[in-house]
């Protein structure tokens, strides 16, 4: 099956938004990361800022069992915690996106689950904390007493979200079809990577 869109996961401070970026212009197609965000706000007629924090914040069953208990009237999307509501308008925006272009690529949200049936080239990006660390006090401007906290709530968030919505597991590399290490290879040759693996990839079925 032929896999025209690239979808990347990452754990925070690993620099897959800006590998994600580098892929995307080094193959002339749109990357979309908080694009993603800012158009589900849009719709919602809701601050992306505030969309931001539901984004990745799934609540306990307990809770939406209370939220549904209370609400017996209203259909099942309006029941919805607001997480939840996101991941829904989300999924519906990028499928849009994937049937307007043929070729994008899409940082987090869960792209891989989302565009699966699609055909998706899937890529994880990872790195050892340390290096994480000093990229969120370096390139993020978190302060050095903070950094490892947020780092590891961050990927807490991510992974909550990923593994509820999806059913999967978040940082099971079998499921991507390229895992790279960007402390190791660096924010371009990850790029690099990614571009020739994907076109390699996809050059497979052309020639047939």
């Amino acid at each position: 099956m032929k896999k025209s869109i690239i979808t990347i996961e990452r754990q925070y401070g690993s620099g897959g938004s800006v590998i994600g970026k580098l892929a995307a212009e080094k193959l002339g197609i749109k990357c979309y990361n908080r694009q993603i965000l800012e158009m589900t706000a849009e719709r919602c007629g809701i601050a992306p800022e505030y969309l931001e924090n539901a984004e990745e914040n799934v609540p306990t069953s307990f809770l939406y069992s209370l939220l549904l208990s209370a609400n017996p009237a209203r259909t099942m999307e309006e029941n919805l915690p607001l997480s939840d509501k996101v991941f829904l308008m989300e999924s519906r925006i990028i499928n849009e996106i994937a049937e307007n272009e043929k070729s994008f690529v899409l940082v987090g949200r869960c792209g891989n689950y989302i565009l699966e049936e699609r055909g998706c080239f899937s890529v994880y990006i990872y790195a050892d904390n340390e290096a994480r660390i000093k990229r969120a006090i370096e390139d993020y401007g978190i302060k050095e007493s903070k950094a490892e906290n947020i780092m590891k709530k961050a990927d807490k968030r991510r992974e909550t979200f990923y593994n509820v919505n999806t059913g999967r597991t978040w940082q099971d590399k079998d499921q991507y079809e390229l895992c790279l290490n960007s402390a190791v290879l660096g924010d371009d040759l990850c790029a690099e990577i990614i571009v020739k693996a994907y076109k390699e990839y996809n050059a497979r079925f052309e020639e047939e």
